[in-house]
């Protein structure tokens, strides 16, 4: 614990336009997640949800790290207690709502993210991060059964090879490797990690909600092969008919950027 770093907070939610981030909030204790910090990320999540103006949301951490991963200590304490699928269960819950959320989502890793927190940020759309930043799933070293969900997102997002080698090895990799398995879309220095999430937070809002909805489900339910494709169908005849793509013919024959409302 470092004494320089500021006391801890649940997860802050700040709203700027189209743009909602969501940002961990406990920097002395490389902002592990708590069962309260579960609660009011579920919560910020929903009341983006509900905000028909926000068009991305931009996950990220405060301080030197993006998060630590969830507080072992709760787990050892339900353990003891015999209750651990509680505190399993709602972290998994936590992932799976990331993941399906329906508005495209930014993990700006601020720093290494390790345990838990890397399924978070893997169930984002994308992750950008820092030189500095490096990963960890320990999940083998402390005798835990990662959660099916987990484990499926890692598999169908990364593939077998680089699974196993996280999880069965419980070794740190540095950006580089993530980057090459996947798992990071961009390394970026410090000082331009603002400016590259920016560009893409900017260039997600431009788009059509209502398609980039659709084709998120769509391709979130052929990853984990239970894909729709009626549905899929569906989406596509009513888009055909649909203001969206009004708008954007319009704008792409006078050549002016599209206006989404």
């Amino acid at each position: 614990m470092d004494a320089r770093e500021p006391e801890g907070t649940t997860p802050v939610l700040t709203i700027d336009g189209a743009r909602a981030a969501i940002r961990l909030n406990r920097p002395r204790e490389l902002n592990k997640i708590t069962p309260e910090d579960i609660t009011a990320l579920m919560e910020h999540l929903d009341a983006v949800e509900r905000n028909d103006a926000i068009r991305v949301v931009v996950l990220t951490g405060t301080g030197r790290a993006f998060s630590g991963g969830y507080d072992l200590g709760d787990i050892a304490a339900r353990q003891q207690k015999a209750v651990p699928q509680a505190a399993r269960t709602s972290f998994e819950d936590l992932a799976n709502r990331i993941e399906d959320f329906p508005l495209p989502t930014i993990c700006r890793l601020n720093g290494g993210v390790y345990g838990g927190s890397t399924d978070l940020a893997l169930a984002c759309d994308f992750r950008i991060g820092i030189e500095a930043c490096e990963m960890l799933m320990p999940a083998a070293r402390l005798g835990l059964h990662y959660y099916p969900s987990g484990i499926r997102r890692y598999v169908s997002r990364l593939g077998v090879a680089a699974t196993k080698k996280l999880f069965l090895t419980a070794q740190k990799i540095d950006p580089a490797e993530m980057l090459r398995i996947g798992y990071l879309d961009a390394i970026v220095p410090a000082d331009e990690l603002d400016a590259r999430v920016d560009a893409l937070a900017t260039s997600l809002a431009a788009n059509a909600p209502n398609a980039i909805r659709g084709m998120k489900r769509a391709i979130n339910e052929i990853a984990r092969g239970a894909f729709d494709e009626d549905a899929a169908g569906r989406r596509h005849q009513e888009s055909m008919r649909g203001h969206e793509i009004k708008e954007g013919i319009a704008a792409f024959a006078a050549k002016r950027d599209p206006n989404f409302r």
